[in-house]
């Protein structure tokens, strides 16, 4: 009797993937009056990619930012100032075209909603009276308001997918964090019951994807005498 292949159970019932949210240690937001503040203290939070920066300023107040590249304990934090170092936080109509920034606020406000993981950084590329256009780092543009404020500089932890996940065993607890399938095994390794292509019967590869050219009109769908066929390298 035949069963689902594993990408068409995916979905039916099992377990609900969760964030492990009472393990996140602090929120990233950015202080509603523009004022200084000095790096006190760096953390780890398993809610971000990149390390926090703890921010104490002189009203006795503490938030945490996304640390900069190059940020040390001690360093004075500004906000909304018109010579902006790396780690200050303004507003975008102050910045220069060509400088690099992250966390971005989508609306004034909002604490900043892109450009957030470690070690990436966006781009101004153009300034109109409305507006400013950033580059994302996926390349894409997009326009922003000329009141929404951003850190400048690029985001620390810019190694972090460098190093390797060694053990199987690792990469496993990754994935399942994020709830995604993991290992992914390819059909011709998998038993004949798991998926058409599996067997060790014979040494067929799998089935051809285009359609015979002898094919009936029934049978002649799919890729109709292709060009070309797999993944584009």
């Amino acid at each position: 009797m035949g069963k689902n292949l594993i990408q068409q159970a995916r979905g039916k019932g099992g377990p609900t993937y969760r964030a492990p949210s009472f393990r996140y240690k602090a929120k990233v937001s950015y202080p509603d009056q523009a004022k200084s503040g000095t790096v006190i203290d760096f953390i780890k939070c398993p809610g971000h990619s990149s390390p926090l920066a703890l921010i104490k300023y002189d009203s006795g107040e503490e938030t945490y930012v996304i640390a900069a590249h190059g940020q040390r304990t001690g360093d004075v934090i500004q906000f909304c100032v018109t010579n902006p170092n790396s780690g200050d936080t303004v507003m975008l109509k102050d910045v220069p075209v060509g400088t690099a920034l992250f966390n971005i606020e989508g609306r004034p406000g909002d604490g900043g909603k892109f450009v957030r993981s470690s070690g990436c950084f966006a781009r101004i590329v153009g300034k109109t009276e409305k507006e400013v256009l950033i580059m994302l780092p996926s390349k894409k543009q997009k326009s922003f308001n000329l009141n929404c404020r951003a850190t400048i500089g690029v985001i620390a932890g810019s190694g972090r997918k460098e190093k390797p996940f060694l053990k199987a065993g690792t990469r496993f607890h990754y994935m399942k964090a994020r709830n995604k399938l993991y290992p992914r095994i390819k059909g011709q390794s998998q038993n004949a019951v798991d998926h058409p292509f599996g067997t060790s019967r014979s040494s067929k590869k799998g089935k051809p994807t285009i359609a015979r050219k002898n094919a009936p009109p029934g049978a002649k769908v799919g890729k109709i005498r292709p060009r070309r066929t797999g993944m584009k390298r």
